[in-house]
Formats: C-alpha cells, structure tokens, sequence
C-alpha cells in the first residue's frame, strides 16, 4: 500500500481576515473529518501540517519524512493556491522531490476532495 503524506496549512497559520467564512476551529474540524475519510477509505496516511516560517516547515516536513519511505504527497490548496505561499509551495515540492525520489504529486481543492486526488495517484488506490 502506497504511503500518503498529506501536507497543509496548520489551521493556527491562516490569516482568516482573508476567509471570512472560515475559523480556526471550523477548518480544524474539517481537516480531521477529511484524514478520518482518506483512513476509512483505506489509505495509509499521515497528516504534516505546517506553518508558513521556511525554515520551519523544511523541520517539519523532513520529519515527517524521516520516519519511512513516502510515495505520494497530497498538498493542500491553502499551500499551492494562496499567492503568498508560492515560495513555501516551491520549496516543500522541491524538499520532497530531493527526500524521497520517484514521489508523486496530488492536489485538492478542499479537505473534502482529497479523497478524489488520492485515488487519482495512489498507485494501488481502489
């Protein structure tokens, strides 16, 4: 089975004067519902959940990546689709690609598409 890291935004990092819909603690549940889905479905994955210091998350995720190897990332929108993380997006990309060769990429577009994208690139997805 393909091991998933899912990389996002840490809740308690979103500048929220921008999401006006959307708390801290409406994301944090969100997120939880959407890791328990990708489990249910039968997906072996972990959260990385980072901040938005570079220094930090490049800690964070090699943390996350020391501990076995990794074949997919799905990298949240919050990540890859806020202008001001363009460089964090590079950087955490790059990061992976250098730590675990022969990784692929999926994107979603919510907590709750991630099911969709993993299917997409988990190499022995159902």
């Amino acid at each position: 089975m393909a091991k998933i890291l899912m990389i996002g935004i840490h809740p308690s990092a979103i500048d929220y004067s921008l999401h006006p819909d959307l708390d801290e603690a409406v994301l944090s549940a969100r997120i939880e519902q959407g890791l328990a889905a990708v489990r249910a479905a039968g997906f072996d994955a972990e959260h990385c959940l980072i901040g938005v210091d570079p220094e930090e998350v490049e800690k964070t995720v090699r943390a996350a990546v020391a501990g076995g190897s990794v074949d997919l990332a799905m990298i949240g929108g919050g990540v890859r689709m806020a202008a001001e993380h363009t460089l964090l997006f590079e950087r955490v990309i790059n990061l992976l690609v250098a730590l675990a060769p022969g990784i692929r990429f999926c994107f979603n577009t919510s907590p709750e598409t991630t099911i969709d994208a993993l299917r997409r690139w988990a190499p022995d997805a159902s």
